[in-house]
């Protein structure tokens, strides 16, 4: 069965939670002109800001990691959104040096070892390649929402990341349900794998489809603690002032 059969369901105050996104997206692009960027995951939550972004002709520069460990289907979102909306997606991949050395030296499954070399590899794979992203821009959009994870139960509509860029959320409130209503609404292209019974998808080696009643990033880093599933894009963020 489809995610969108599944969970497309529509819930009472759809439409204001749809509203809110958007005003946050205009507020932010406003705020922000020439210096904002979505960073996309090109997971549904994304997707749908994507959409929104398109749209309603938003200012706001559409941009990925391409890690080098995705899954093909996810790498294959990149020239399906450039193509359904006609915008150009930027793309920033790991330095292949600095990926390669770190292959060499730690071994193709390195991530499985211990929580230190699988931090290591999102350092080299999407850390570094974010800051480049990230890079003379003042502010950039994401697709958090409150509840993917315990850990994100705290996440507001703008805060400020470490460098002091806004990071706006517009997704805070949205279920899962108002996700894929939004996708289902809106013909919104997304990753096939989401039929698969993976809600939060990453990095091919550290993704795995996740069982009935499982937490919502179960598949994600799933031979870690629960308290150790971020990658280090999402964490210690403030409100912003």
């Amino acid at each position: 069965m489809s995610a969108i059969a599944l969970y497309g369901r529509k819930k009472p105050g759809f439409e204001d939670r749809l509203e809110a996104a958007l005003q946050a997206l205009k507020d932010a692009a406003a705020s922000h002109p020439g210096t904002i960027v979505q960073a996309t995951s090109l997971g549904a939550e994304d997707m749908v800001v994507t959409d929104l972004i398109a749209r309603h002709q938003l200012p706001i520069t559409i941009a990925t990691l391409e890690t080098g460990a995705l899954h093909a289907e996810t790498v294959a979102l990149i020239p399906r959104i450039e193509a359904h909306y006609g915008l150009k997606v930027e793309v920033y991949r790991p330095v292949e040096q600095a990926v390669i050395e770190f292959v060499q030296k730690n071994g193709e499954q390195a991530m499985y070892e211990s929580i230190a070399l699988r931090k290591a590899c999102c350092g080299v794979r999407k850390m570094e390649p974010l800051s480049r992203m990230l890079s003379g821009r003042s502010a950039w959009v994401t697709g958090l929402r409150r509840e993917q994870s315990n850990a994100r139960g705290e996440v507001r509509t703008v805060e400020a990341d470490d460098q002091g860029r806004a990071k706006i959320n517009p997704l805070v409130d949205w279920s899962w349900n108002d996700v894929w209503h939004y996708i289902a609404s809106n013909d919104v292209p997304y990753n096939p794998l989401h039929d698969q019974f993976m809600p939060s998808i990453g990095c091919a080696p550290c993704t795995r489809a996740i069982a009935v009643g499982q937490e919502f990033r179960a598949g994600r880093w799933w031979w870690e603690d629960e308290s150790a599933k971020e990658c280090g894009l999402h964490v210690s963020q403030k409100p912003a002032a």
